[in-house]
């Protein structure tokens, strides 16, 4: 029961600082809770994953293996157990869908995305600049390419700045 997380779409919008102060510390210390923790958020913004796209992307969080190696089926069962436990606890139905379009685990009632997800997104899509989008088009792959590599050049000497700084401050 100790690992067990109630998690309330009240708590999320108007959760104290301090409370998410000691779930986080709680996450950090323990491997269980810190899976747990990132299931419940992904479902509560998700729905429709499977099995495989759970783990992915908690492996994604805490690294490859976080289910463990030999019985990280079980260990996946018994995660989502608890989170069905808490979402219960918070007034949602946790269910999963056998059909073909639409696999996965989701929350009955719920959208295929949370509000908050869908504000983002809606957010984000705003942000695009279409004549931007446009010179994108008409680039060749080549110059594609050639762009990611200048963007990840940009992105590594900017690194590179940042710690030296911290080097030189420490130092």
């Amino acid at each position: 029961m100790s690992d067990m997380l109630v998690y309330t779409q009240s708590m999320e919008l108007q959760l104290q600082q301090e409370y998410r102060v000691l779930l986080l510390d709680a996450a950090g210390r323990g491997l269980v809770t810190a899976r747990r923790k990132h299931l419940l958020e992904i479902l509560y913004h998700e729905r429709y994953l499977t099995r495989a796209q759970l783990c992915s992307r908690v492996e994604g969080f805490l690294g490859k293996g976080c289910f463990g190696t030999s019985a990280w089926e079980d260990v996946f069962y018994r995660d989502m157990r608890v989170v069905k436990k808490a979402f219960q606890a918070a007034g949602y139905d946790m269910a999963y869908s056998r059909k073909n379009n639409r696999p996965g685990y989701y929350l009955r009632g719920q959208g295929a995305i949370s509000p908050e997800l869908a504000k983002r997104i809606a957010g984000s899509v705003a942000d695009v600049d279409s004549q931007q989008m446009a010179v994108t088009r008409k680039l060749t792959p080549a110059d594609r390419v050639q762009q990611g590599f200048a963007l990840t050049d940009l992105a590594y000497t900017v690194e590179r700045y940042r710690q030296q700084k911290r080097q030189s401050a420490h130092g």
